[in-house]
């Protein structure tokens, strides 16, 4: 009975792919066991889709052709791997022979779709293949021109087996030395299969092997939905496995990924390889085909956006999309897309990226990494280049690129007329969406941008402006807005309100993204841990007592902070929670992953991380612990204002180990404990990640990007923990939940609330209009080379506007300069999502994003300091909750966008000392990024090429080329204002950061210049 129910199942199989799949049916007998492939079938292929080749092979061989065609192809497949012998084909006797057509980009060629329809791909059941255990039979093998690539095990929910006791067969009963199974040789992928679930193999090794979900979802879990009439795993048959898209899946799909290690041992250092063959997942291959069909369908001038979880194994889902977007034409035989641009931060992907492209073409410069300069962008988009990796930084730059070329006799152009880009944004967050983003856009359609200026200037009113300066405005105005020659594809796991709002392309339900793989998916699937199943959580309780006789009036939310400052930094506090931190590791955390198992400790600054580092290794020796080491990770240099004079550096106090090498040293067994300051929080992948000890406050996306540093899998790998000294269970529930499943927008923005905050900041009469239009007249009409005198006019037409500014009371600064922000913020995000141009507002936008920067801080601004006025009366640790936080429970708020809110700043309240003693709430800024140390790279090459400062350099010694530097170096900022208008306003701003940083600089530029 039970055997009849599954041939029913198998029959219901067969008769599809026969009948709608593009198979014929195959004949088990035919099966050579020893050779593991069907040979009759093999040499029919060759004979009628090569008879040139066989008939001259016939001449050379006779008899034994056909006999020496098989050895051939066997030895072939034993040293090249099946994979590679379908896509390339193999020699005998100086012939090349096909084994396989894969299908033309186009129909251009009416020869490779005939060949293509050559192609035989058959369905045998019950094949029977083995030597050593007759008996035995695959209940389904899938061969392309008698090579198999697939094999199905099936069972039948309704007999009691289920697709486990298939991957139970598949573990025990299967030999992997018999032909059929050796990894590579023949067989690509191994299915098992029951009514409601699907699971696949690659590689089939005994106990080893590790069989992978390959089902829908449902309900953004795992598992598949219910079928009207039908199977829930139909979709496998009726879809993966048809004809055509398997053929797609073997030439555009599977690879075999190598990754080579060195291992440090005793005996030296060993070298490691590791080959996967990968067979992309259900949510993968769904994924990339949907954009590609749009794309298809629709063209162009579209943003996607990819909602991935982490362990989605987003890299190959980048990879195979750039392949197809590069490839890809429409129903008329047009190419799609001119060239596809990735942008990464990743170094891994541009490496897998090359590899895993290299398989399929089988040939060089498909691929460039842009790893050198600006320069090196600008020529890979004039020459065309397929696939270009880089990041969003360079272009802002590329003007200047060019500039520089040709000042080499390198003229280059790119030329963006009738071309059309794919853009591929890997992580995507508000940074792809920004002034940078805008430049990216403005040089992919340079054309199409400067055909509409021509097409619309007639239609703008703006007499206050030249014809030269009216056309910078609108080009910097159209940069903001889709573009019809770009797409956008961006992937990210924790998207923002923003990034929902710009990647709006509508996905099957009618909304944004356009796929969703979820985290809950990823978890229930296995392909990720929960890292909230075991989270337990600490309060610090504590007295402070005042040390000073008055109970002086302090700024109430200044004097919370300095408080818990002081708190958190008490040698008391971080002595305590080390304690705990290395006990717990010892006793539960050391053990885990067979005894590999490691921790990080979050810290909330750089002085916190060098202060944990000292407490750290300061419990260790005292208690005579010699089974545990750290590291500790942060950026700069780091002085101990308790310390007057120490110094402290991450190399330093990490006896001599380099940043590069610290990665690779900490998954070394020597090291356990990863102590980090706003560093290693996000796509840092360490599957033996166990533990985190928290001791920073975090919230929304970086709350789930820090914890999610412990999700990795990995054999042995059973379970995470959490102890959190800081954050609130609830905190991180609502954290986490926006992202568990789909992520929900709330209502839109209101544009209108532009003209709002408009008419408020015009009521302050800070500004003039004429000030805002003379400042554009000389911002638009030399805005890629200002010269010196345009800069000492932008300066004098704002500085009325400051003088103004200080004239105001203390509390109509605050709220000018809280308006001014939400203005800029939400006319940045309102021009990217809605198409109205106003030349006003992006007049006014422009003024004020240079305004803001010279408008003054607060002189109370900084930190209050409390260390002479308090002391610590008592402090204990006490443990809260532990267990786990189920984010299957409750509903997700939803994200919200930017709205004209707020100030900024929260006008003080004067409350006595001695009631503010139990208020925390302490937080810290970032450190330098990748983007600012471009930026500063981006300020000397400006300079270098300065034909002034050349001279200067030439005839005066370092001081006196230091006073002609300084004067012209704020024109220089000024120029790479949009390159990171972070970086921009802190160096407008602060008198002493501008002052060490022109001094580097110049420094920098004069030894260049002299060399």
């Amino acid at each position: 009975m039970t055997k009849h129910l599954e041939i029913r199942f198998e029959e219901q199989i067969e008769h599809h792919l026969l009948t709608a799949g593009g198979y014929e049916k195959g004949n088990p007998n035919g099966f050579d066991s020893e050779r593991g492939l069907f040979p009759q079938e093999v040499l029919s292929f060759i004979q009628h889709s090569q008879s040139k080749q066989y008939e001259a092979l016939k001449q050379i061989l006779g008899n034994e052709l056909d006999e020496t065609l098989i050895t051939t192809l066997c030895k072939e497949l034993t040293v090249k791997g099946s994979l590679n012998v379908l896509r390339h084909g193999f020699k005998c006797y100086g012939k090349k022979l096909k084994l396989a057509f894969f299908a033309p980009n186009t129909s251009l060629n009416p020869e490779a779709s005939a060949d293509y329809r050559k192609n035989k791909l058959t369905l045998t059941r019950q094949v029977r293949h083995s030597t050593k255990r007759p008996h035995q039979s695959i209940d389904i093998v899938l061969a392309v021109n008698g090579l198999p690539v697939v094999t199905m095990e099936l069972k039948n929910a309704m007999t009691g087996q289920t697709v486990h006791d298939a991957i139970e067969q598949y573990i025990s009963d299967r030999e992997p030395t018999d032909p059929i199974f050796k990894f590579k040789e023949r067989a690509l992928v191994h299915f098992a299969v029951d009514t409601d679930l699907v699971y696949m193999a690659t590689c089939l090794k005994k106990d080893e092997t590790r069989f992978l979900p390959f089902n829908k979802g449902h309900n953004q879990g795992a598992g598949n939905p219910a079928v009207e009439g039908g199977y829930r795993t139909s979709y496998l048959w009726e879809e993966v496995l048809m004809k055509d898209s398997l053929m797609d899946i073997l030439a555009r799909y599977m690879h075999l990924q190598v990754e080579k290690k060195q291992v440090v041992t005793n005996k030296g250092i060993i070298n490691k390889t590791r080959e996967t063959m990968i067979f992309p997942r259900y949510h993968q291959l769904q994924a990339v085909r949907k954009l590609v069909a749009h794309s298809r369908d629709n063209g162009s001038g579209h943003n996607y956006l990819v909602q991935h979880s982490a362990g989605s194994g987003k890299s190959n889902s980048i990879a195979w999309l750039a392949h197809r977007l590069a490839s890809l034409h429409n129903i008329k035989n047009e190419k799609i897309f001119h060239s596809v641009v990735v942008i990464t931060d990743r170094l891994v992907l541009d490496q897998q990226l090359q590899d895993t492209i290299y398989q399929f073409e089988h040939k060089q410069g498909v691929v460039q990494k842009i790893d050198e300069n600006t320069q090196q962008l600008a020529k890979a988009l004039a020459d065309g280049v397929p696939i270009i990796i880089t990041t969003i930084q360079k272009f802002p730059f590329i003007a200047k690129a060019l500039d520089t070329l040709g000042k080499k006799g390198e003229d280059i152009e790119i030329d963006t007329v009738g071309k059309r880009f794919a853009v591929i944004v890997d992580e995507a967050h508000s940074s792809q969406s920004g002034e940078t983003a805008m430049e990216l856009r403005k040089v992919l359609n340079k054309g199409g941008i400067e055909a509409a200026i021509a097409e619309q200037l007639m239609d703008i009113d703006e007499e206050e402006l030249s014809e030269e300066a009216l056309q910078g405005l609108k080009e910097s105005m159209m940069k903001r807005a889709k573009q019809p020659n770009l797409s956008f594809f961006a992937f990210t796991a924790t998207p923002k309100f923003k990034t929902k709002a710009v990647f709006n392309e509508p996905g099957d339900d009618g909304k944004s993204p356009f796929h969703l793989y979820s985290m809950r998916q990823a978890i229930e699937e296995g392909f990720i841990m929960d890292v909230l199943e075991n989270y337990t959580t600490y309060k610090t309780y504590f007295g402070l007592i005042k040390s000073v006789e008055d109970d002086p009036e302090v700024p109430k939310r200044k004097a919370a902070k300095a408080l818990a400052r002081f708190i958190s930094l008490h040698p008391h506090d971080i002595t305590q929670k080390v304690e705990v931190i290395v006990e717990h590791f010892r006793t539960h955390t050391k053990h885990k992953i067979g005894g590999r198992a490691k921790a990080m400790v979050v810290t909330r600054s750089r002085l916190h991380a060098v202060k944990y580092k000292q407490a750290f290794d300061a419990y260790l020796k005292k208690k005579g612990y010699n089974d545990i080491k750290s590291l500790v990770a942060f950026s700069g240099t780091v002085e101990d204002p308790d310390l007057p004079g120490s110094s402290y550096t991450e190399v330093g106090m990490n006896q001599g180990i380099r940043e590069r090498e610290l990665r690779d040293r900490f998954a070394s067994e020597e090291y356990q404990v990863l102590l980090v300051a706003d560093k290693y929080q996000t796509g840092f992948d360490q599957p033996l990640l166990h533990t985190m000890y928290v001791d920073k406050r975090l919230s929304g996306i970086q709350a789930v990007q820090t914890l999610s540093r412990l999700n990795r899998t990995i054999t042995g790998k059973e379970d995470t923990f959490v102890l959190d000294f800081v954050n609130e269970r609830e905190e991180i529930y609502k954290s986490f939940k926006q992202y568990f499943e789909k992520t929900e927008m709330g209502d839109a923005t209101d544009p209108h609330q532009l003209y709002q905050l408009q008419h408020q900041l015009e009521n302050y009469m800070v500004f003039t209009e004429e000030e805002v239009d003379a400042f554009a007249e000389v911002w638009f009409k030399k805005r890629s080379e200002p010269t010196e005198g345009d800069h000492k006019k932008m300066s004098g037409i704002t500085a009325k506007a400051v003088d103004r500014f200080k004239a105001l009371e203390e509390e109509d600064q605050e709220e000018f300069k809280g308006q001014l922000v939400s203005f800029r913020n939400l006319y940045s995000f309102v021009s990217q999502v809605i198409p109205f141009q106003d030349s006003d507002l992006e007049k006014l936008y422009t003024y004020l994003r240079f305004l803001n920067s010279l408008l003054p801080k607060r002189q109370d601004s900084g930190r209050y300091e409390l260390d002479d006025d308090i002391k610590l009366k008592y402090y204990r640790l006490q443990k809260i909750s532990e267990g786990k936080i189920d984010l299957r429970a409750g509903e997700a708020e939803p994200l919200y966008g930017p709205t004209a809110v707020g100030t900024g700043n929260v006008n003080e309240e004067q409350e006595r000392l001695s009631i503010l003693v139990n208020r925390l709430n302490d937080r810290f800024g970032t450190e330098f990024t990748p983007a600012d140390q471009l930026f500063f790279e981006q300020v000397v090459k400006s300079a270098v090429a300065n034909e002034k400062i050349q001279e200067a350099a030439k005839v005066n010694s370092l001081e006196n080329f230091m006073y002609l530097f300084n004067k012209m170096l704020e024109g220089i900022f000024i120029q790479r204002m949009d390159g990171n208008e972070e970086i921009f306003t802190k160096l407008m701003n602060d008198g002493k950061f501008k002052d060490y940083a022109a001094e580097q600089l110049g420094k920098d530029v004069y030894k260049r210049l002299q060399a």
